[in-house]
């Protein structure tokens, strides 16, 4: 019994958030705080508010300082709270 291996050309789909804010703390190693702001409607009088979100990015090096404006993209866990990398 001889058993054929096929080869599929599959493309693989990310499927990774990129966002992208501003570096409010720098005071971890390898890591920063990323502040994250988007507009939501309001389900019932349809007025546009803003909603703020904290995330914590691998920042290899400390290269990023606060106030600088970058993309985090998602990636495993690194931590218990670290799920995004500095691009």
């Amino acid at each position: 019994m001889n058993k054929k291996k096929t080869e599929k050309n599959t493309v693989k789909k990310i499927n990774s958030k990129i966002l992208s804010g501003i570096v409010v703390s720098d005071k971890m190693k390898d890591t920063c705080v990323v502040s994250i702001t988007r507009f939501v409607k309001h389900k019932k009088y349809k007025k546009y508010y803003k909603v703020s979100k904290k995330y914590k990015a691998h920042n290899v090096g400390n290269t990023k300082k606060i106030g600088d404006k970058v993309s985090i993209i998602s990636s495993r866990p690194i931590s218990k709270d670290k799920h995004f990398i500095v691009i």
